[in-house]
């Protein structure tokens, strides 16, 4: 009898050590190499210019706008925007999720305990009987094929794409805080040249009027002017309800209601303009927390692949228990009464046969999610790409248009002062007077949105080259005193 128990150990002993063979020999089966740069940089950007002291933007590229103003709605910003928030409490959730996931990779340890009492009769008399135990357990599921710390990784993984996810959340802010700033400001400096133009509108229908009651104007002359009075009249209340909505959308960035929120700055003049410059095309990719974000993911669902391929492989489970129990061994024929110590070590190996496909859909389903990242992956990688060429260009086209709008609106202003002159005068045509009086409107308030476009592409421009966000930098983006600790954006 002892020598059947024997051989059946012996034959057990062997055929768990050849499937350990097996499953490191088949390891590598279940692991490959992750995915490659899918696109390859260019070597430079096409729009790039050489500006003297010009650089990557810095963390707190806003500030070189010069507006003490717009550096305090941007840490209003940080402090109260709701998007921003939620970011913040998704990276939270992300690491609870890791935490979680990375549970399996070290044995679990319990503590189980039950009681039972027994009581009954029968024509031979009655009986009670208390049964109970105390369990201290351990049980470690055998990692061969490297499921568990896949799916540790892929959480992780996820975890740090969620703090980059803040990063790009949080340098839209900035833009969005900034752009619409200067949008507001921009729409005060067009109310002003509106009621310029209503006023002049104003003294030149006086005129008309004056000439119209001495009998020299005709009544044509007349209506025009006033036509174009009230035309002034209808442009300034539709530029007051657009400041109306900008300041609104301004307020809704910074977190708070729009009701008694103030803007103290009224036009651009006080602005400065950043220096800013592009690098290496290589070397946004490391800038753009995007590009991170979509890297991140795509090595997530790499290591979930990986997960699920290891699924389809053995899985061998040791528990290991000791306690106390009463009675000391209850047994179908055989019960020791009293109470003793109790002992129990379990292997359990496991492998999928037949499960209708699930295993292999679950890994086909993870391979088509790799592939689908991977292509998000490109896109993104284009898409910075782009955003950079684009605004550069912008800042090209209107650096290059700089001298020809200030010239329109300095000969408009001459061309408007000689025919009001001359129509004064009686020497000049009220049509004339009129046109040069639109032409100057149109000049002055086309002026003013090529300033807040120049402001608005140097916005876009820092976005798209990161806004000073840095992988290498082992910190998230730092927008303000108050945006907290550093924190490893990589990990």
């Amino acid at each position: 009898m002892r020598l059947i128990r024997a051989d059946a150990r012996w034959t057990c002993d062997r055929w768990l050590a050849s499937a350990v063979w097996f499953a490191l020999l088949a390891s590598g089966c279940a692991t490959d190499k992750p995915p490659q740069l899918p696109v390859p940089p260019p070597a430079t950007f096409e729009h790039a210019t050489e500006t003297a002291n010009a650089s990557w933007p810095a963390q707190d590229w806003y500030r070189g706008f010069g507006s003490g103003e717009l550096d305090a709605f941007v840490d209003l910003a940080v402090r109260d925007n709701t998007d921003l928030a939620s970011a913040q409490q998704r990276i939270a959730q992300a690491d609870a999720r890791a935490r979680q996931a990375g549970a399996p990779i070290l044995p679990k340890v319990s503590l189980d305990g039950n009681a039972t009492y027994l009581a009954g009769h029968s024509q031979q008399g009655s009986g009670h009987e208390l049964d109970w135990f105390a369990m201290l357990s351990a049980s470690y599921e055998v990692d061969f094929w490297g499921k568990n710390r896949a799916a540790a990784n892929a959480t992780r993984l996820q975890a740090g794409a969620s703090r980059v996810e803040r990063d790009t959340v949080a340098l839209t802010l900035l833009s969005g805080v900034a752009s619409e700033y200067f949008q507001v400001l921009a729409l005060r400096e067009r109310l002003s040249i509106a009621r310029s133009n209503r006023d002049a509108a104003r003294k030149i229908l006086d005129a008309v009027q004056a000439r119209y009651d001495a009998g020299v104007a005709g009544p044509t002359e007349l209506a025009a002017q006033k036509a174009a009075w009230y035309t002034a009249q209808i442009a300034i209340s539709d530029l007051e309800q657009l400041e109306v909505e900008a300041r609104a959308a301004l307020a809704t960035l910074l977190g708070r209601a729009p009701e008694n929120f103030e803007v103290r700055g009224d036009n651009l003049d006080a602005l400065s303009e950043p220096v800013v410059a592009a690098g290496l095309p290589a070397e946004l990719l490391t800038r753009r927390p995007d590009v991170l974000v979509a890297e991140a993911n795509l090595q997530a669902a790499h290591a979930n692949l990986t997960a699920a391929r290891a699924a389809l492989f053995p899985s061998l489970t040791l528990t290991a228990g000791a306690g106390v129990q009463n009675p000391a061994l209850p047994a179908t024929v055989l019960t020791i009464p009293g109470v003793g110590p109790s002992y129990q070590a379990i292997a359990s190996l496991t492998q999928p046969i037949f499960d209708h496909g699930r295993l292999r859909a679950q890994r086909d389903e993870a391979a088509a999610k790799e592939l689908e990242l991977l292509a998000s992956y490109r896109a993104a990688i284009i898409a910075s790409l782009v955003d950079v060429e684009k605004t550069l260009s912008a800042v090209q086209h209107l650096n290059a248009v700089r001298e020809f709008q200030q010239g329109s609106v300095a000969e408009s202003q001459r061309a408007f002062e000689g025919a009001q002159l001359r129509y004064q005068r009686g020497s000049g045509d009220f049509l004339t007077l009129l046109e040069s009086q639109r032409t100057l409107y149109a000049a002055r308030d086309q002026f003013a949105q090529y300033r807040l476009a120049r402001l608005q592409a140097l916005v876009a421009l820092c976005k798209a080259l990161g806004g000073g966000w840095n992988a290498s930098s082992d910190s998230s983006l730092q927008i303000a005193p108050a945006a907290g600790s550093p924190r490893d954006a990589a990990s």
